[in-house]
């Protein structure tokens, strides 16, 4: 059993420096706790970076750390001033940080942040490939590290690594702006398990990875060369226990056991007991919708003048990167509005919003999510947003309101709470008021499901599922490669190759032999391919068919001059030795005439689309077209050519990005087995090989004791598997070796 490596762009710790000594002081956060479980006991290491620059440490210093972080079982990435600025205040908070959350218009696409972003991500690769061995497992944590994966997998193939999101992925219309679009794609993919918080995350990274990359995605598994990738989603919870009791310590509490903060909102409560209390926490970041919120206030005040002088706003905005200049700017917005909006509503016993820049201990967060009435989250765009979850859990008389924007992800699992859209004042300002008056025992009655959830589904859990999710990958990964064809297997096959008297081999065109083009004309075979078939077809006792669904005329101009054997357009035409194309089936094509105008709506309302008409078959090809309206398209068309056909003695292949109508009474199954009765029994070696669902005709029609062989990771009657069309041509370049 490996050990586990946990990395995260800081570290779980704080360090602490008093004349010349280090302290480490374990964190807090919501990362930290719910990684207990994971990072536990000898068997584990936690890398990030230890929040001190190179310019910080002294050499006498150096050691010192490394020690105190040691006996936290964590490991630190060494970071300068300069890379600090690129990687975290540049790429990270500039570039990521405001396009993932929809705020194109802040993102900066400077290419000296890009390449620092490069250069630190694979540092932390550096620091992870300098602990790993094989077996291990890896958890990769967050938008500063995407690249960090492939950099592992290139190095460590053999290990296993998850990479979660901990903010929201943009749909493709957002995704597509960035420059490097598929740089960070591919740096993400070197994962196993690919975690989101919601399903729309994950829906929108799919998205962009079929677009971008054009890598074939179903369901929400991703094959890319010999490795099958998991996405999923693991909403994040709390320690909801921590929370919960602390709320409990709270409420035992005398009175001058209490905190001054406390102490000063029950002045104010004793004041006047009809009052409410709202609460707003945040960073002070602009996906939070603080000045949003502010103006909504507003409008709540001047909408419903009943509750003036009967409800304060608490605001506690927590410094965040303080350096950047939109954060600047939002600073002195937010200070403007609640200096305008106090001026303007304060009487002389009521200010109207409470307003706190810092960040606040732990106890008086109890203290504020204990007194208020009612939280009020409302941010613009929110990867999770726990403040809501933690707001709940202190709740422990069941009452109080939650009110919670649509666009943060918590609100999918929230859905008793008062769910707004933070752009909408007016549903805002109602939303306040059916909060204020809302009867206790409809808030206890919302209050108790959303305990209940939050207790069941914490933190822990978030990272206990994560691992075991990842395990089960790993698992599923061990049972594929079984049936991939290895060193070993392939050795077997050659060696039942080279002693076979009398050898017949069915070998598939597109997508086996050769790539796919946009063009199916421009696929054609290259002089590596031709020496290859010249080898095989020339080999004594061996027979070779290129069985395919093109059409003969291609296949003429191509082949016919080679002399190969040929089956063509799934089993209709078939050559040998050079001979013109005859037909082995007898088919009919008048059926054509009615179909093709069907095909033809299709190509005019589906740009990228085009038909291909063979002999007795037509093609409807969408390679070129948007892969999820493609696809759209082809169900669509699926299904009007089924009713259309019922009766006619025609079938449908769906392949890969084509559908193609043709005889029921052909395909390559038919075709194959013909030829192998013709040899009446001779052939003490078969071997098939090809990559769609024309093939699995074949697969499935051929005798148990063929070798036949899947290009691609899809569901196969195939024995085996190879990953792409180079390792077709390895396989092949055995049986010639021969």
């Amino acid at each position: 059993m490996g050990k586990t490596i946990i990395i995260s762009n800081r570290l779980p710790v704080q360090l602490q420096i008093s004349n010349g000594a280090i302290t480490a002081i374990p964190s807090v956060g919501g990362l930290a706790t719910g990684m207990k479980s994971v990072h536990s006991g000898g068997d584990s290491l936690w890398i990030g970076w230890s929040g001190l620059t190179e310019e910080d440490i002294s050499p006498e210093l150096e050691p010192k750390i490394d020690k105190a972080l040691a006996e936290h079982g964590s490991s630190k990435v060494n970071l300068t001033e300069e890379e600090i600025e690129g990687f975290y205040y540049g790429f990270s908070n500039r570039t990521i940080w405001p396009l993932f959350h929809y705020f194109l218009e802040y993102s900066e696409f400077q290419l000296a942040y890009w390449n620092t972003y490069k250069q630190v991500n694979q540092k932390f690769a550096d620091a992870i490939l300098e602990n790993a061995e094989d077996g291990d497992t890896i958890w990769v944590h967050d938008y500063q590290l995407m690249l960090v994966p492939q950099m592992v997998r290139k190095e460590r193939p053999n290990v296993s690594i998850g990479f979660f999101l901990h903010i929201p992925f943009p749909s493709f219309e957002i995704f597509r702006t960035l420059p490097w679009r598929e740089e960070l794609l591919e740096g993400v993919l070197g994962s196993d398990l690919i975690g989101f918080h919601t399903y729309d995350y994950e829906r929108h990274f799919l998205s962009s990875v079929r677009r971008l990359l054009g890598l074939e995605v179903s369901f929400n598994d991703i094959s890319i060369g010999d490795r099958l990738i998991k996405v999923d989603s693991f909403p994040m919870g709390i320690d909801y226990k921590k929370f919960s009791d602390a709320a409990k310590v709270h409420f035992d509490k005398a009175e001058s056991e209490q905190s001054e903060l406390q102490q000063r909102l029950n002045t104010h409560k004793k004041t006047d007991p009809d009052a409410k209390f709202f609460l707003s926490i945040d960073r002070l970041d602009y996906s939070k919708g603080i000045a949003k919120r502010l103006y909504a206030f507003e409008y709540f005040l001047n909408k419903y003048p009943q509750y003036k002088e009967k409800v304060r706003l608490i605001i506690l905005a927590v410094p965040s990167r303080s350096n950047v200049p939109q954060y600047q700017l939002l600073k002195r917005e937010i200070d403007e509005l609640v200096g305008r909006i106090n001026g303007e509503f304060s009487t002389v016993s009521w200010t109207p919003i409470w307003y706190f820049y810092r960040s606040m201990p732990f106890e008086n967060l109890i203290d504020l999510y204990t007194s208020s009435d009612i939280a009020w989250l409302t941010p613009l765009r929110d990867g999770m947003n726990l403040v809501a979850k933690e707001y709940i859990a202190t709740r422990t008389d069941k009452t109080g309101v939650l009110i919670l924007s649509e666009m943060a992800g918590s609100a999918n699992e929230m859905n008793e709470s008062l769910l707004i859209n933070p752009n909408n004042f007016e549903q805002t300002a109602d939303a306040l008021h059916e909060a204020i008056n809302m009867p206790v025992e409809e808030q206890k009655s919302r209050n108790e499901v959303l305990q209940k959830r939050l207790a069941r589904y914490n933190v822990e859990k978030w990272a206990n599922d994560f691992m075991t999710s990842l395990k089960s990958q790993n698992e599923r990964e061990a049972s594929n490669v079984s049936r991939k064809l290895n060193e070993t297997l392939l050795e077997k096959i050659t060696e039942k190759y080279s002693k076979a008297k009398k050898r017949l081999l069915f070998l598939d065109y597109d997508g086996t032999l050769s790539g796919f083009h946009n063009d199916p004309q421009k696929a054609g075979p290259d002089e590596e391919l031709y020496k290859l078939l010249d080898i095989l077809h020339e080999q004594e006792n061996t027979v070779v068919y290129l069985i395919s669904g093109r059409d003969k005329d291609t296949f003429t101009k191509w082949f016919l001059p080679k002399k190969y054997n040929m089956i063509v357009e799934h089993g209709v035409w078939i050559s040998q030795k050079g001979e013109p194309f005859k037909m082995l089936e007898n088919v009919k094509n008048d059926w054509m005439e009615n179909v093709r105008p069907v095909l033809e709506s299709f190509v005019d309302r589906t740009p990228g689309s085009f038909i291909e008409e063979k002999n007795y078959s037509l093609a409807w090809h969408y390679r070129k077209t948007d892969p999820d309206f493609g696809d759209k398209r082809a169900t669509e068309l699926s299904e009007t050519l089924t009713s259309l056909i019922g009766t006619d003695d025609l079938s449908l292949l769906n392949g890969n990005k084509v559908v193609e109508v043709k005889s029921s009474n052909v395909n390559k199954g038919r075709a194959s087995m013909r030829i192998l009765g013709e040899g009446e029994g001779e052939y003490d070696f078969v071997f098939a090989i090809g990559d769609d669902w024309t093939d699995e005709f074949m697969f499935q029609d051929l005798p148990e004791s063929t070798v036949s062989v899947k290009v691609g990771r899809q569901k196969t009657a195939a024995k085996y598997y190879v990953e792409n069309t180079q390792k077709v041509r390895v396989l092949l370049q055995k049986f010639a070796e021969n």
